[in-house]
């Protein structure tokens, strides 16, 4: 295990978890950031309990996919075993975030999936955003939900029934960006269902759209 990769890695997460705070995805210790460290059977995530404001890179814990503790001084979070069944399910995941959102829970209380009625929505999840089953927090069976919930979706983001938001992503701060947009469209789905049905995009549409934004929009780096 590299000290260089693993401390860099906690130096991101720790502040990945500022991003949470910024967009209002959590309250009070609730929710965590975690990421995958590169080329070894580890990953890095939020102690559990431990106030946004006091978060360190030195109290960020270093566990393995077991969802054991490695390196630290501090209890991982209670979604360790979550973030490490889908690492160890979903090796192209690099990150994985938790929040208790509040439009987005409150799709996940209804176990309803939110429909794609929004570019941005086609554009970042492919799709409808799905929700998975009711699991209780602690072992396994929430990571399990997640995966098998997301395979065969587009969706970087799952509403788990009665619970919360779980995203992945490449790395961490991709998994900390669907969880924003998570939101930011559990918002806006929900607000326009208040003036009455939303609008389906078409299929073609959605597929044409999520090619165009994950393969033409932004910045490219040169060849």
């Amino acid at each position: 295990m590299s000290g260089v990769t693993v401390r860099r890695l906690q130096e991101t997460v720790c502040r990945l978890h500022e991003e949470l705070v910024r967009y209002g995805l959590v309250a009070w210790t609730a929710g965590n950031v975690s990421g995958r460290v590169p080329g070894e059977d580890l990953f890095v995530i939020k102690p559990s309990g431990v106030s946004y404001d006091d978060l360190t890179p030195e109290s960020i814990v270093v566990c393995d996919l077991d969802g054991e503790l490695v390196e630290g001084e501090l209890s991982p979070s209670s979604d360790t075993a979550a973030h490490a069944y889908v690492y160890r399910a979903m090796p192209q995941v690099g990150g994985v975030v938790h929040t208790h959102s509040t439009y987005a829970s409150a799709w996940a209380a209804r176990g309803e999936a939110i429909p794609c009625v929004l570019t941005a929505m086609a554009d970042e999840f492919g799709g409808e955003i799905p929700v998975g089953p009711f699991a209780l927090i602690g072992g396994d069976d929430i990571g399990k939900g997640i995966v098998a919930t997301l395979e065969g979706h587009r969706s970087p983001a799952v509403l788990m029934q009665n619970h919360g938001v779980f995203t992945v992503g490449a790395d961490a701060r991709a998994a900390v960006k669907a969880a924003v947009m998570c939101e930011d469209v559990a918002r806006t789905v929900h607000v326009a269902r208040q003036l009455g049905e939303p609008l389906p995009i078409a299929r073609p549409d959605i597929d044409r759209l999520y090619d165009r934004y994950q393969n033409v929009y932004g910045q490219r780096s040169p060849r």
